[in-house]
């Protein structure tokens, strides 16, 4: 199957095995809400997640099982985000779009660019030379809501990412397989409303070099399962605390390190979210103690 057709085959299933589930959604059981804001589409105040580095709905590092947007049942939402990361030795920006159709459906779009400044020239890839990723996302949410129904029972999605490099030549000459690469996960997220915390933990099958940006697979490279789980407390109705981990393959004996962050949301409006963090990246490309400041702003609509 060539890369024109794949892209929107991934887009093409995910929509075929959600029709179903989108008429026969039923109506959720409303808990106590006398300390929750609902917002416009009819969610809680941030209990659409915030977009992860890869434009999927989650945290800052890692996606969670939650769907992008401000809709519910019947509805259509939209987000946008625009992402940086500032490391000692780089910088990392990324910026996309999702759409979430009546809360059982995310598709997303992101493009990742990745600087290496004057590591670029110790490396020999010049000074300021960026790498560069485009990644087409899907997410289905199966069973279970983050905050409704049983309460012992998450939110359970699956989803596709869809990752090419647009620095072929590049990253095959630092070792990877191959510049393009689909991650699979299972996610499952809860929000404990009566306690304010909400978990999250997802399961990623990847060859993935830092995410994608340095290609996929290499001399030992194949698909590996990854984890990431995600805590977070919620402090008022706008502002949430939290710390996330996600573990990353080595493919290419570089030393890859895995993520963590610690993270502020607040919500600004019903719409414009801002998470900061600070960012623990590891090893990147072999300079180590990659950390700094992540800031992200979402619109939702």
């Amino acid at each position: 199957m060539s890369r024109t057709v794949f892209i929107p085959a991934i887009f093409g299933a995910f929509l075929s095995i959600a029709t179903p589930a989108l008429a026969q959604d039923a109506e959720p059981v409303v808990p106590d809400m006398r300390d929750a804001a609902l917002l416009p589409g009819g969610k809680l105040l941030l209990t659409n997640g915030v977009s992860a580095v890869e434009g999927a709905s989650g945290g800052g590092l890692a996606t969670w099982a939650t769907i992008g947007g401000l809709e519910t049942r019947g509805d259509i939402g939209m987000t946008g985000h625009v992402t940086f990361v500032e490391l000692p030795d780089f910088g990392f920006q990324s910026h996309g779009v999702a759409i979430g159709i009546s809360n059982r459906v995310e598709l997303s779009y992101t493009r990742q660019n990745f600087d290496t400044r004057d590591v670029g020239a110790a490396l020999g890839l010049g000074e300021g030379f960026a790498f560069n990723q485009d990644i087409f996302g899907a997410k289905l949410r199966l069973f279970g809501d983050l905050v409704y129904g049983d309460p012992l029972l998450p939110q359970i999605s699956i989803g596709a990412q869809h990752k090419r490099s647009r620095d072929a030549g590049i990253v095959r000459a630092v070792g990877a397989r191959d510049e393009t690469g689909t991650d699979l996960f299972l996610s499952a997220s809860k929000l404990f409303l009566s306690h304010s915390i909400l978990a999250s933990a997802t399961v990623r099958r990847t060859q993935g070099n830092q995410g994608g940006l340095l290609g996929f697979g290499g001399p030992e490279g194949r698909n590996r399962l990854q984890f990431e789980g995600s805590l977070a407390y919620q402090l008022s109705r706008r502002a949430v605390l939290g710390a996330e981990y996600r573990s990353k393959p080595d493919n290419l004996g570089l030393g890859e390190d895995n993520w963590m962050d610690v993270f502020a949301a607040y919500a600004v409006s019903d719409h414009l979210t801002i998470t900061a963090a600070y960012a623990d990246l590891g090893s990147i490309a072999t300079f180590e103690d990659q950390r700094g400041a992540f800031l992200s702003a979402q619109l939702a609509l």
